[in-house]
């Protein structure tokens, strides 16, 4: 018998300083997902978050808003509990980082990493100060001609027009995004944590590319390739000691033996999983906390750390907080899974388009929110690849999959077992299983490839609907001494659909919840879920589980959201500086994944091409049918690439330094197929692999298409 795993996962903590929206969405229903498949499979998950409330920004808006900062995150706690809880998101705890909880945890961790492990220095730097607002100002909030292309009203880290980045010292004209004034350099005082000392450089070597007790990555593949980047090669170090105090104002938690000085949020903020664990066992009494965040003897085997995190915030959780946790004697975190940011129909949220869309005008708009937990878990396959939101292919897909094959089966035979056979079922055609491909679709979830799993669903489904039309029970029931036949056919279409509704379940937890009630069964767990219900049972009548998307429901969200987002044009620029600076949560280094100014030039893409030029390549899908090593080659992996073709093409791809060839077994990736062949020393080369990649060496990403793409289709 299988050991009851015991897990705590955790999400990132939202920063209270803005709504939930559809970006904050995806990694929040990720982990959803998985703790509901967890608990179907019977192991102990404890699932916890908490709003992350400290920092200047929370600070600014509430004096802004004439409440105190303890006023404004109480609202903002609401609303987010509000709308985590509408989307199905069932945090057995949903905490505050301004809590006693956090304060004692980040008060512990500081003092054993100076006492202790002798891991904290002062020193004193010069930044920037606005004698208006008499603060020191956060980066994000200094703004001032670039220094490198002279593009106006930059932040002080980087140029969103040429990408420079920059310290805030080196802006030409600076002023505060606060008050709009010139601001002065002071001296202070800092505190730092040494991630730069040589032994926590050789804990994160380890750490980072290390594996979980079953033999698990700890981190994705693409994200231990960029921890290599981060951390540089063996006998380099590339790592900077960490800020972790701001001066006064700031709302916080002051830092013991420090008057005047305050943690930095981003020091508190996971910490603030610990505090929202340690409030929940406190509620409950039955949780041993120290089993799952103390490391030695007080950890019990067995217990496991995961956290859910956007690919924004992985330098913090992949190399400040396992740092942390090490030196002050806490157990670093078992894995982290990491996703990417939202574009919606292929670009980044907008506020001009009306893309930038809360999670609250989802729902006002009465749309299910179902039907974005469907289609996230369809695009998210475990990578930190990013998820987009095609609107169009959103309304195609519910109305395909779920509506048209899986309601549908129901839909279509529920009502001959009412009407004719009081309610009450057949025994299950023996010759239809039950059991299609369940294996695989439980190793998809485990591995959060959701969008693996429901195409096998779907595809048992499509088998549903098959047996369903080759039986035709409504040809059936109008067939003399057929009624034998009759309720046999609709008792297997109904213990299929039941079977699909408890594969569908950590998915769509609500709709499984209206089927139980109607099928009159207990809670599907995944051990039952593919069971047959016993000759005899009874169901109740069928009412309607789910409705179609209509696309001018689409369009009213987008219409809604354009005309509340859209930013005034008449804002004076001190107040518009003051609101970009606040909406964008991501680059002030909080945890909100605010949209992004869209800043293309076309400079960066002349000279243009015709499309005519642009068919001329010849691109097409293919799937890694094999990869190894070139032996002798220090970039190059062999590939053979399946696409569609009697025989799969030889290609040799630079990518040796961010890829191990077997994890690109299996995938699927876009390659140009009309490329001459070329004569290499390791053999012959028939096309090339698209992939993309930065500036000074931040590592290859191959491209993949989206779920549904087939070895061969072209790509235009």
């Amino acid at each position: 018998m299988t050991s009851v795993r015991k897990i705590l996962v955790t999400n990132a903590l939202p920063y209270a300083n803005g709504d939930i929206h559809l970006g904050h969405l995806v990694g929040y229903i990720q982990a959803d997902i998985w703790v509901r498949y967890q608990r179907m499979r019977g192991n102990q998950v404890h699932y916890v978050c908490a709003d992350d409330t400290h920092g200047t920004p929370v600070m600014l808006r509430a004096e802004k808003e004439g409440l105190t900062p303890e006023q404004l995150i109480d609202r903002v706690h609401g609303e987010h509990s509000r709308d985590f809880r509408d989307f199905g998101v069932a945090f057995d705890n949903y905490h505050s980082t301004h809590s006693p909880e956090n304060r004692w945890y980040a008060e512990d961790i500081y003092t054993r990493l100076r006492d202790g492990a002798k891991l904290i220095d002062t020193r004193s730097i010069e930044q920037f100060y606005d004698p208006v607002k008499e603060m020191f100002l956060p980066d994000r909030f200094i703004k001032g001609e670039c220094p490198k292309c002279g593009a106006a009203d930059q932040y002080g880290d980087n140029c969103e027009a040429c990408g420079a980045a920059y310290a805030p010292t080196e802006l030409k004209n600076p002023y505060s995004a606060v008050s709009g004034a010139k601001p002065v350099l002071r001296t202070s005082e800092h505190y730092f944590f040494r991630l730069s000392d040589p032994q926590a450089v050789e804990f994160l070597r380890g750490w980072t590319q290390g594996s979980t007790p079953d033999g698990s990555r700890r981190l994705q593949q693409e994200a231990a390739n960029k921890m290599k980047e981060w951390l540089g090669e063996a006998g380099e170090n590339k790592l900077s000691d960490w800020d972790i105090s701001r001066d006064a104002p700031y709302f916080g938690f002051e830092i013991p033996g420090a008057p005047g000085k305050y943690f930095y949020v981003w020091l508190d903020a996971p910490i603030g999983y610990f505090a929202s664990f340690k409030n929940l066992a406190d509620k409950r009494g039955d949780i041993n906390v120290a089993e799952f965040t103390e490391a030695g003897p007080a950890a019990a085997a067995g217990t496991e750390l995961i956290h859910f995190i956007g690919k924004d915030i992985l330098y913090f959780h992949a190399l400040f907080w396992p740092a942390m946790l090490h030196f002050a004697g806490y157990r670093a975190p078992t894995q982290l899974s990491v996703n990417g940011f939202l574009t919606v129909d292929g670009a980044k949220m907008s506020k001009s388009r009306g893309t930038f869309i809360t999670a609250r005008s989802y729902l006002d708009q009465k749309l299910n929110p179902e039907w974005l937990r469907y289609y996230f878990a369809g695009k998210s396959n475990g990578t930190m690849e990013d998820v987009d939101l095609n609107l169009d292919d959103m309304i195609a897909k519910v109305n395909s999959d779920l509506v048209g094959k899986f309601v549908n089966i129901a839909s279509r035979c529920a009502g001959f077992i009412a009407k004719r056979f009081g309610g009450q079922l057949a025994a299950h055609d023996p010759a239809i299983g039950l059991d299609w491909k369940a294996d695989e679709v439980a190793a998809a979830f485990e591995a959060r490839d959701f969008s693996r799993a429901l195409r096998k669903i779907m595809e048992f489904a499509d088998q549903a609907n098959g047996y369903v039309n080759d039986n035709k029970p409504w040809e059936l029931a109008k067939l003399e001494g057929q009624d034998a036949r009759l309720h046999v056919v609709c008792s297997t279409a109904i213990n299929i659909f039941k079977a699909l509704t408890g594969l569908l379940k950590p998915v769509l937890p609500a709709l499984a919840a209206q089927v139980e009630d109607f099928l009159a069964i207990t809670p599907i767990t995944w051990a039952d879920a593919l069971a047959p219900l016993p000759a005899g049972h009874a169901i109740k009548p069928y009412t309607h589980l789910m409705t179609r998307i209509e696309r001018k429901q689409v369009d009213a969200l987008l219409e809604a959201n354009r005309d509340s987002l859209a930013p005034a044009a008449d804002a004076k620029p001190a107040k518009a500086a003051a609101k970009e600076a606040h909406s964008e949560q991501r680059h002030a280094q909080h945890q909100a994944h605010a949209a992004a100014t869209e800043t293309a030039q076309a400079s960066e893409f002349e000279p243009f091409i015709s499309i005519d030029d642009f068919t001329k390549v010849d691109l097409r899908i293919a799937r890694i049918v094999s990869a190894e090593h070139v032996e002798g080659a220090a970039k190059l992996i062999k590939l053979m690439l399946d696409i569609g073709e009697p025989q799969p093409r030889q290609v040799f791809a630079g990518i040796k330094s961010a890829y191990d060839p077997a994890t690109l077994v299996g995938r699927l990736t876009v390659m140009v197929a009309n490329l001459a062949p070329r004569k290499m020393k390791f053999g012959m080369s028939e096309g090339m692999v698209l992939a993309a990649s930065g500036e000074g060496n931040p590592g290859l990403f191959i491209l993949s298409p989206d779920a549904g793409a087939q070895p061969g289709m072209r790509v235009k």
